[in-house]
């Protein structure tokens, strides 16, 4: 075989090669792309009101114990409190108890907590086994105005001597006693004038409030206000701290027209 045959061999085999690979790429030989998939769309995200701690039926609902969290929008119930229906902490708690058991990271709902303007709020507001009674009162059966809701009172019983004596005698019938609401507020905010008020409602137990009834029908009671060191000292079980009927007892002398019926005194049952 002569070198120009050679030549033209390989230059035919080169030509058949090219025309084979143009061949193949325009029929979508050789490696396929990769198929681009498409993002997810991004989760739609809110922030609800849960509890930062655990929290119990009765007690007052503060900002400190309460925060938001990132809470998806799809997963979010009509009674969660959301960010975008309270511009803040304090806003989306003010005036507000417990009303049901909330474990810290549980959402907060509207069925776990009342307001001060429900009808609920009350029995919310009740430590467990008390009772809310409610007494007659006045401007001078209430300290002249100065005991408000959410202070500590002792109730005094003013009863008229069953002889001809014109004494009346007054004892402490129940110690340390709760004052729940003035009339119906049961905050300073919403409080009345005092010569308005009529009732003071009070936290008992069962037997004080049978004791209070009993008490309401056999004279005129009266509301002394407790200082706050007082408080401190039934709570840490100080000599007063059976909040129940105190031993002190005293006579009231009556004066008509200026003149003095009998002495007063006192003493211990």
């Amino acid at each position: 075989m002569n070198t120009r045959r050679i030549v033209v061999l390989v230059l035919a085999a080169v030509a058949a090669g090219g025309a084979a690979l143009l061949v193949r790429g325009m029929l979508g030989g050789g490696t396929s792309n990769a198929d681009a998939r498409p993002q997810p769309a991004p989760i739609a995200i809110s922030e609800v009101l849960v509890a930062a701690s655990d929290l119990q039926p009765g007690q007052q609902l503060l900002a400190n114990q309460v925060r938001w969290q990132k809470w998806p929008t799809s997963s979010v119930d009509h009674q969660f409190i959301t960010r975008a229906g309270a511009s803040s902490l304090d806003a989306a708690v003010s005036g507000t108890v417990v009303r049901a058991p909330i474990v810290s990271g549980e959402p907060i709902t509207f069925d776990k907590i009342v307001k001060s303007d429900s009808s609920g709020f009350m029995a919310a507001t009740l430590q467990a086994g008390m009772r809310a009674v409610s007494i007659s009162v006045n401007m001078a059966s209430l300290a002249g105005g100065f005991i408000l809701p959410n202070d500590h009172v002792d109730i005094i019983l003013t009863m008229a001597s069953n002889d001809s004596s014109h004494q009346a005698h007054a004892h402490t019938v129940l110690s340390n006693v709760r004052v729940l609401a003035i009339d119906q507020a049961s905050d300073n905010k919403n409080q009345k004038a005092v010569s308005d008020v009529k009732t003071a409602t009070l936290e008992l137990t069962p037997s004080q409030a049978q004791t209070l009834a009993g008490a309401q029908a056999s004279g005129t009671l009266s509301l002394a206000l407790r200082g706050l060191g007082d408080n401190a000292l039934a709570r840490s079980g100080g000599a007063e701290a059976d909040a129940g009927a105190d031993s002190d007892v005293g006579q009231v002398t009556i004066i008509r027209y200026g003149v003095s019926h009998g002495q007063s005194g006192g003493g211990r049952n």
